[in-house]
């Protein structure tokens, strides 16, 4: 018995001087690093869906909710603002800001006071806020602007620099400056990001920069004082308004070449149709054009190649933009300082909601 009760009473201290040399080996090991906290959810934008105006001459940004038709907000901008589009995420908004006076057709550019470089910039607006994030400095005079699909890029058309603007978008650098002809304009990004389209009214023709060399394919000669650019979903064909010429030009998009003109009816007529804006249909089977000072909005059938219809929708309508589902378009009429709401199915302007001073730009957030 005594044998025993010494043999247990050995095993007992000896399992609890391993077992304290075990936790004493426990304690010196260390510590496992610190769990990261779980990631804030990323931001969404604002429930619903709403349209965005910018304002040329009272230099702000006019928000209207798209179910009520009314302004939720007016927000400041800088000088100038026109070009204007929407990261791919919703939350942001890049609009073209500019020093340089404006300067219609004709204007004596000579007795223009000089441009104020420091208010050029693309201004990046937080969706959530309307307020002003950052200010990126991409080129002199900018007026319109594209985004790649992956927000990582911007395509800016500097008008008095007579380049387009490759931006990082992330860290707002130019990383490249494609020259190409007088007064750039209209920049619209094809469907498959492969090309993007930039007008020059200077030289009458479309320039077509290859996305990932940032290198100019082609110059396409298409009509006297070229403006925007609208491509069918599929990348097939684009579409450019033609000012100075009352037509749109046809462009093969996959070829880069001229195919045809389409004449706006009322050329005749005093004013003449003067396209300025183009919106596509999400399924491509309409293309809107509005006309500047003939006032109207036009049709064109893109399968016929035809004008449908057109009808007076407001002063001078220039920036178009449609809604996700294709129903309704809305423009900016400069001189009456406000924007019409067309449903398109019956074709009426359905109301005329009061914006800032000349409305120039509009796009449309959520879906």
């Amino acid at each position: 018995m005594a044998a025993s009760y010494c043999s247990l009473r050995a095993a007992a201290v000896g399992a609890a001087l391993f077992l304290a040399a075990g936790c004493n080996q426990e304690a010196a090991k260390p510590a496992p690093p610190a769990q990261a906290a779980p990631a804030a959810p990323a931001p969404a934008p604002p429930p619903g869906i709403r349209v965005y105006v910018t304002n040329e001459t009272s230099g702000d940004l006019t928000v209207i909710d798209a179910v009520s038709q009314t302004v939720l907000a007016t927000a400041p901008l800088g000088k100038r603002p026109r070009g204007i589009r929407v990261s791919p995420d919703g939350l942001s908004l890049y609009v073209a800001l500019s020093g340089s006076p404006p300067a219609p057709p004709g204007t004596d550019e000579s007795k223009l006071p000089p441009p104020d470089r420091a208010a050029d910039g693309i201004g990046e607006v937080d969706i959530a806020t309307n307020k002003i994030k950052r200010i990126i400095r991409a080129g002199n005079d900018p007026e319109q602007l594209a985004i790649s699909a992956d927000g990582t890029r911007l395509y800016v058309a500097n008008e008095d620099a007579a380049t387009v603007s490759v931006v990082d978008v992330a860290s707002g650098a130019v990383v490249a400056a494609v020259k190409i002809g007088e007064e750039p304009e209209g920049v619209t990004i094809r469907p498959d990001g492969r090309v993007v389209y930039v007008t020059s009214e200077g030289d009458g023709a479309v320039f077509a920069i290859d996305t990932q060399t940032n290198k100019m394919l082609r110059r396409i000669p298409v009509g006297p004082r070229p403006r925007s650019i609208g491509f069918l979903p599929d990348g097939s064909r684009a579409y450019v308004s033609l000012e100075n010429d009352g037509a749109i030009a046809v462009i093969d998009a996959r070829q880069h070449r001229f195919l045809r003109r389409i004449e706006l009816e009322g050329k005749g007529n005093t004013p003449k149709p003067r396209p300025m804006g183009i919106a596509v249909h999400p399924d491509g089977s309409m293309v809107y054009v509005t006309t500047g000072s003939f006032s109207h909005l036009f049709f064109l059938d893109p399968a016929k190649n035809a004008i449908v219809t057109s009808f007076e929708v407001g002063q001078r309508p220039w920036g178009v933009a449609l809604l996700p589902d294709g129903k309704t378009a809305y423009t900016a009429n400069g001189p009456s300082n406000d924007v019409s709401v067309i449903d398109l199915a019956t074709r009426t302007v359905v109301k005329k909601i009061a914006a800032g001073q000349r409305p120039w730009g509009v796009a449309v957030v959520g879906r």
